[in-house]
């Protein structure tokens, strides 16, 4: 999916001209910003803060209740909910403040990206700043970002009724989403700086760039499974590696019926299912990496490949050091933020791999607004 999405973006790149540039640079300190996010939204999740804010106000909600009994209202209402029925009953006021605090940061830096996307934008268009060309791609990156927020309180509102935890169905979506978006702002941005950094067309980065697809499809499925483990709680079994229990493969695996709900409900199947995709995934990256350095491409792709097998096998280690470490926060966010980092390599080993040919050529018949 992303790699669908990320090969719009390649469609019709722009002259890298000074009009442009500054809006090369406000995607990417965007693209900054949504990072920061889901570093954010998992300390969140890590932490089973996100159910303490039982209310959605995306307008007049950016401020935190500022008076007692503001406090008092706002932990009543979460005393309603079955997370505090059934995991947190007798919760202090100042522990509820503790985990209210980071799903208010979470919601807070949600309404500082769109208002960081949102003025520039608007800054640039009045000043006729924005190719025609570019501008459908603007304000679908702008859409997405409100549909983000109106999946995020519709994962939330899951866990407010009868469960006490969110649907991990919902968790995979809203966590997707965040990232296609931010695939995306890194592909318009490159695609604005760099229209065109292969001179000519060459067979083997085609095939290349066919082979970053896959490895982008691959890191997108072994996210989804990620969200599951976290979702379901996944990751506080089996904390050995490699094995599992003692076992390569549990023999819990397909406890559930009907049997097609293990791979995405059962905690055994869930983990085990992450484990091979992200072996699996390491191995497609690592080959990627060896036939860049194989085919010797002028440019930065050597160098870009170089940093992308780093980044897989330094994701590769942090995901088992969570598991052996039972989950613990700060390296539970890490292995988090290395999805981001694996992406962002792969955006832009494949924006290098772009050929003149695809789209660079008609440039130059683009005209501002």
């Amino acid at each position: 999916m992303v790699a669908a999405l990320t090969s719009l973006a390649y469609a019709a790149d722009l002259p890298a001209r000074p009009s442009v540039r500054p809006i090369a640079h406000w995607l990417l300190f965007c693209a900054g910003m949504v990072f920061a996010m889901a570093v954010i939204g998992a300390i969140t999740r890590l932490t089973e803060s996100g159910l303490s804010m039982v209310e959605w106000k995306p307008l007049i909600g950016v401020l935190p209740p500022m008076t007692a009994a503001e406090w008092d209202r706002v932990f009543a209402l979460y005393r309603e909910t079955p997370e505090y029925r059934i995991m947190n009953s007798g919760m202090s006021l100042e522990a509820f403040k503790t985990i209210f605090f980071w799903e208010w940061f979470h919601r807070l830096w949600g309404h500082l990206i769109g208002a960081a996307f949102l003025f520039p934008f608007l800054w640039f268009w009045v000043r006729g700043q924005i190719p025609r060309t570019l501008m459908p791609r603007l304000v679908g990156l702008f859409l997405l970002g409100g549909l983000q927020g109106v999946i995020g309180w519709f994962m939330v509102l899951s866990g407010l009724a009868d469960a006490p935890d969110v649907s991990h169905y919902r968790l995979a979506l809203h966590l997707g989403t965040a990232l296609v978006i931010y695939a995306l702002l890194v592909a318009v941005a490159l695609g604005l700086l760099d229209p065109a950094p292969l001179a000519g067309w060459r067979p083997e980065a085609a095939r290349l760039r066919r082979h970053t697809g896959w490895a982008l499809g691959m890191v997108a499925v072994t996210v989804v499974w990620g969200a599951f483990v976290a979702g379901i709680n996944a990751g506080f079994a089996y904390n050995s590696f490699p094995l599992m229990n003692g076992h390569w493969i549990p023999p819990e695996i397909a406890t559930l019926a009907p049997w097609w709900l293990n791979p995405f409900e059962n905690t055994a199947a869930v983990q085990f299912i992450h484990r091979v995709l992200a072996v699996g995934t390491g191995i497609v990256v690592l080959a990627l990496w060896a036939r860049v350095r194989a085919a010797r491409l002028p440019g930065n792709a050597a160098a870009i490949a170089d940093g992308l097998a780093a980044a897989i096998l330094v994701q590769i280690a942090l995901g088992i050091t969570t598991l052996l470490t039972v989950v613990w926060i700060p390296v539970a966010a890490a292995h988090q933020a290395g999805a981001l980092v694996v992406i962002t390599m792969l955006v832009w080993l494949r924006h290098t791999l772009k050929p003149v040919g695809q789209g660079a050529e008609r440039a130059g018949g683009m005209q501002s607004r």
